[in-house]
């Protein structure tokens, strides 16, 4: 967010839950707000006796504040609901720039928001950075861990002033991403080649499934001259 060092702002958190990240926003010295949907994840913010301001309502109405009334914006796993329409009513399109449009109200000239998003698609992550720019945001994605199928996140950096270099995202160190990178592209096509080749439950093809469960780091019986060998059948 790029908050100044040594004074507290007023940041907004979209989709707070039970107010998790408001704590960390609070032992930051900052103070805060948190609109949610569910009253039940709220209830349980309240009972917890978190610091901030809390606010029942759905994002996809707007956010509604008054215009320049926020230092900063942060949300977790929240915007990527708005790509959902759970009435006929509900459009997609609409939802995400009413959104984005009282965001960018909401914040004060050259607040940043940083949301965290897990789109389920490219057309999904496309759709909400168009709604995005149209309401006048500048910024782009970043996403930490790109290769990696768990660690991978998308955070969606938007600016509401003059468009500023984003963040670098979250990675391992380059020689091993090149590392990993070079030996899947070199071996993944001719791996998969062989396995059209071969005759399911054969010989070659059980040993060629125990190797790639090896690989997995997963536990296999050792091979010997009876694996792969079928047994004749009984009366």
């Amino acid at each position: 967010l790029c908050l100044p060092e040594g004074q507290p702002s007023y940041l907004l958190d979209i989709g707070c839950g039970s107010g998790l990240s408001g704590d960390y926003i609070s032992e930051e010295g900052h103070y805060w707000v948190g609109i949610d949907i569910s009253p039940a994840m709220l209830d349980a913010a309240l009972d917890r006796d978190t610091e901030g301001d809390l606010l029942l309502g759905d994002m996809g109405q707007g956010v509604p504040f008054r215009p320049g009334s926020f230092d900063g914006c942060i949300s977790i796993s929240a915007v990527q609901w708005l790509c959902n329409a759970n009435k006929k009513s509900d459009v997609p399109a609409r939802r995400l720039y009413c959104f984005f449009s009282s965001l960018y109200s909401a914040l004060v000239r050259g607040a940043r928001a940083v949301l965290q998003l897990y789109p389920e698609n490219s057309e999904q992550l496309e759709l909400i950075t168009t709604q995005a720019t149209r309401a006048g945001f500048t910024g782009g994605v970043v996403v930490d861990f790109p290769n990696s199928a768990k660690a991978k996140k998308f955070y969606l950096c938007l600016f509401s002033g003059p468009s500023t270099s984003l963040p670098k995202g979250l990675t391992e160190s380059q020689d091993a991403d090149q590392a990993s990178e070079s030996m899947f592209t070199s071996e993944r096509a001719p791996h998969k080649k062989a396995r059209r080749d071969l005759v399911k439950k054969s010989r070659e093809w059980v040993l060629e499934k125990k190797e790639r469960r090896r690989r997995q780091g997963k536990e296999v019986r050792p091979d010997t001259q009876y694996t792969g060998r079928k047994r004749k059948p009984r009366f």
